[in-house]
Parts: structure tokens; sequence; C-alpha cells
């Protein structure tokens, strides 16, 4: 019996997508395209900045980054990522 259930646990194990198969598109059904979206450079947080982050980006999700935070390397193409420095200015833009 316990030959049988170690048996199943790896086929179920086997049948999981690989760790690099990443979808075309994220969750939300957006793509993010962070070209136009790098002249924000410089601007600060606010609810506004985010919404033409998003606007110019195609993206769904907005991840803000203050400096020397520590972010997941979850990749999600849906997603842009606006890193800041200390002064809440945005530093560099980024898809993922």
């Amino acid at each position: 019996m316990k030959i049988l259930g170690l048996l199943a646990m790896t086929m179920a194990v086997g049948v999981a997508a690989p760790p690099n198969s990443y979808p075309a598109r994220g969750d939300t059904g957006h793509q993010c395209d962070a070209g136009k979206a790098r002249a924000l450079a410089g601007r600060t947080r606010s609810p506004a900045v985010e919404r033409e982050a998003r606007r110019l980006s195609g993206a769904g999700i907005v991840r803000w980054i203050p400096e020397g935070a520590m972010v997941t390397m979850d990749y999600r193409p849906d997603r842009i990522d606006l890193r800041l420095d200390g002064k809440g200015r945005i530093v560099k833009v980024d898809c993922g």
C-alpha cells in the first residue's frame, strides 16, 4: 500500500507545469510594455501616477517597490514594477 501511495504522489508531481512555462498574458488578461511608462521616472507615488502607469504600459497590476525593499521573484507579464528612491520618486520602470 505504501508503494501505491508513493507512486500516486510521484505521478501527481510529474504532471505539474515546468517552472519556466509562463503564460503569454498574466492573470488579469493584460500584457505589460514598460517602454512608454518609463517617462514616469522622477514622479512621486500617487493614485494618478498609478493610473497613468497602467494606461501607458497596458499592465493590469502595479507594484510599487520602495528603495531597499525585498520583493518576490515571481514573473507576472501583466505587472509593471515602479522602483522608488528614498524620497518616493520613481527611478526605474520595468515589467514583471
